[in-house]
């Protein structure tokens, strides 16, 4: 018995020491912050996070990988209670929504799209590629639907997925499990940064608009009744939709796909038809925006690029102060367009709804006077971008006879050879000197710094040596005057301190290798400054943040520590997006060739900002879309009955002095027939027409 008792307790000792050591060997830390956020979380393990449970989240939340509102089953007291056990603080979160990307079914549709496949989206895709003809389309067996954990997906009645707002939690797990890309998350940023991919359906006509407006959707609802809610598609990418309808170059009718029936819908003129509605009524039609992220960013020039970046700022939730040289908004705009084509009011109507998202407009400042950059990122301004103009807006303002030096340190090559030839004293330099660009000038502009007081110039060339501008004999006798030559090279960000241009980083072009090189002085061999986003910089080497207010009062004694910078670049157009540095090929040199390209540049600043600010990197989606692209498309139209253009009515000679337009505009009938003359095209289909003929099969290849 004493026996027994004593081998039991023997081998629960052994047991226990077993476990003890086993416990040490196997012992798992846990954060306890890890544990403080999983208490906080509902506990609900749903996965509308993106992640398999709470636990999970809030070990994302500890590593940066999720945001402390990440959780779509809890409200914003938790979202704060955890931002304060992170110690950070939680801005306003615009909702994301799940949007279908397909607009009818194959009953619908008169090109087609076939397909015999399986009861999942999933499995059908990887039978050769699900509808046979369509690679792009929905499939429309559910899958998202099934997968969505808030039942806020149903199918309807055209085997396309619908979503219920209100239901939706923005989840993604809709996008996750569809094959095709064709149910994504949407928001206002997302919807604002985005750039279309080859795997989105995309018309023809909005693949050629510079500023990728929605045409398809804003001309359906003019064809329903609904002009008000095609200004609100319209403004979801052009603020000036009363201006463009009225001056814009019309790309989008060159690929309109009714030309291979009778003739290209007239696009613009419905712009103008529902974008003259809203004026008539007199009240605004304003397009969503993201909450108050609670930062200030400034725009410097007024023309159509600048209000657009300001527009699409405001939008994104920044306070936004706009600078205007001039007495008035508008640029060229308003300078160099006849009356009888755009007329004052109607410019100042769509900048009048610019200043209504939300922009503060200060005109009659001159950057480089009246304010700078370094002043205006010390007045607590997150960023600074700077859209200038060229030579043409400095000719409307009268100022071509006086050397502008709006950037640090940045002057254009034209200003500096005419005070070369006027034998001036007004321009001064740094000591280390960089000329972009230029050709044979860039020579002559190099000897004129040098008698100006450089001491070390240095000529940047985008071409090889073998393709230089100036000849052997030019190269050497710069050379020998000391002068660097640096050939294949880009211009990449510029570096400064306070007012002062510090450094410039230039890129190999054949290596991509990024290098620094010392520059008080850069003269550009173009007609217009770079578009650049100024935001505060803290050098590699130095760890204090020097845009931060000492804490100690001993400290605060000391004087401010000068503000440094760095200037960036937006991202290229997509078409553009292999060119590296200021003035690739692609990039604008004066000014824009017209207002809606200046608008599409406009979103890429006003995002190029909200990713620097956010620390997010300015790349490309894979696959973004290109004019050089190759999509699905169609090369005729079948069962279309020929349907004239309408006819934009003139002002006649006899009428001009009853006119204040050329062009009168359409009337609500006329805008309605010529609506419904559009296809409402997907990426290879358009709906029936309204008297359908048998089906036949429609010609189909591969297009740029």
């Amino acid at each position: 018995m004493v026996g027994a008792v004593m081998m039991l307790g023997g081998l629960g000792l052994i047991v226990g020491i077993g476990l003890a050591v086993a416990s040490k060997i196997f012992y798992v830390y846990v954060d306890p912050v890890i544990l403080e956020i999983d208490d906080a979380l509902p506990g609900a393990n749903c996965g509308g996070c993106g992640l398999p449970g709470c636990s999970a989240n809030a070990e994302a939340i500890v590593a940066g990988k999720a945001a402390p509102n990440s959780c779509v089953a809890a409200g914003p007291d938790v979202a704060e209670a955890i931002a304060a056990i992170m110690g950070v603080v939680v801005e306003a979160k615009e909702p994301d929504i799940a949007r279908a990307g397909c607009y009818y079914g194959v009953q619908d549709a008169d090109l087609k799209y076939v397909y015999n496949g399986l009861n999942d989206c999933r499995a059908a895709a990887a039978l050769s590629g699900g509808m046979k003809v369509c690679t792009i389309g929905c499939l429309g067996l559910g899958t998202c639907a099934g997968a969505c954990p808030f039942d806020a997906i149903v199918m309807g009645p055209d085997n396309l997925p619908v979503v219920d707002n209100d239901k939706c939690t923005g989840c993604g797990t809709c996008e996750k499990v569809c094959p095709k890309n064709i149910i994504n998350l949407s928001s206002i940023t997302r919807r604002i940064l985005r750039e279309y991919t080859v795997e989105e359906c995309t018309t023809p006509c909005q693949r050629a608009c510079p500023a990728g407006i929605n045409i398809r959707e804003y001309i359906r609802q003019i064809s329903l009744g609904n002009p008000l809610n095609a200004v609100q598609v319209i403004k979801e990418r052009n603020p000036f939709p009363t201006v463009i309808g009225r001056i814009c170059p019309r790309p989008c009718e060159n690929e309109c796909r009714r030309k291979f029936s009778d003739e290209p819908v007239a696009i613009n003129f419905l712009k103008r038809y529902a974008a003259d509605y809203e004026l008539e009524r007199g009240e605004r039609v304003l397009p969503y925006k993201a909450p108050s992220n609670g930062k200030r960013v400034a725009v410097i020039g007024g023309g159509v690029e600048g209000l657009s970046t300001a527009f699409f700022s405001a939008r994104l939730g920044y306070d936004v102060s706009l600078y205007e040289a001039t007495g008035k908004l508008g640029g060229l705009l308003r300078s160099a367009i006849a009356a009888n084509r755009l007329p004052s009011d109607i410019l100042d109507w769509d900048i009048g709804g610019v200043l209504e998202m939300g922009v503060t407009a200060e005109v009659g400042k001159m950057l480089g006077n009246d304010i700078t950059v370094n002043g205006l990122l010390q007045e607590g301004h997150k960023a600074v971008f700077v859209a200038t103009g060229g030579w043409d807006s400095r000719l409307a303002r009268g100022g071509n006879r006086q050397i502008e030096q709006t950037l640090p340190g940045a002057y254009l090559m034209v200003d500096v050879l005419r005070t070369a030839a006027e034998d001036t004293t007004s321009f001064s330099c740094g000591a280390d000197v960089v000329i972009a660009g230029g050709g044979a000038m860039a020579a002559e502009a190099a000897m004129f710094a040098r008698k100006a007081g450089a001491t070390m110039v240095t000529l940047v060339f985008r071409e090889m040596e073998i393709e230089s501008p100036i000849n052997q004999e030019g190269l050497d006798a710069l050379r020998s005057e000391g002068i660097q030559l640096r050939f294949s090279t880009g211009l990449g960000r510029f570096y400064g301190e306070e007012t002062q241009l510090k450094e410039l980083e230039i890129v190999d072009l054949l290596t991509n290798e990024k290098e620094k090189i010392p520059a008080q002085t850069i003269i550009l061999a173009a007609g217009r400054f770079p578009e650049l986003i100024f935001l505060p910089h803290q050098r590699e080497d130095d760890e204090s943040d020097v845009n931060t207010a000492p804490e100690s009062p001993e400290a605060q004694t000391a004087p401010a520590a000068p503000l440094r910078w760095q200037a960036v670049a937006p991202y290229k157009k997509p078409e553009d997006k292999g060119k590296v540095g200021l003035f690739a090929e692609g990039d604008v040199f004066s000014d824009f060739s017209a207002a809606i390209r200046a608008i599409g540049a406009g979103r890429r600043g006003a995002a190029s900002m909200h990713q620097l600010i956010y620390d997010i990197p300015l790349s490309f989606p894979e696959q973004v879309l290109t004019p050089r692209s190759i999509v699905q498309d169609v090369d005729h139209v079948e069962n279309v009955s020929k349907n004239r253009r309408q006819i934009m009515p003139l002002c006649l000679p006899a009428e001009q002095d009853r006119c204040r337009e050329i062009e009168k505009g359409f009337s609500s009938d006329t805008a309605k027939i010529e609506a419904d003359r559009c296809l409402q095209c997907g990426l290879i289909c358009y709906q029936h027409s309204p008297q359908p003929a048998a089906e036949t099969s429609t010609g189909l290849q591969k297009t740029a």
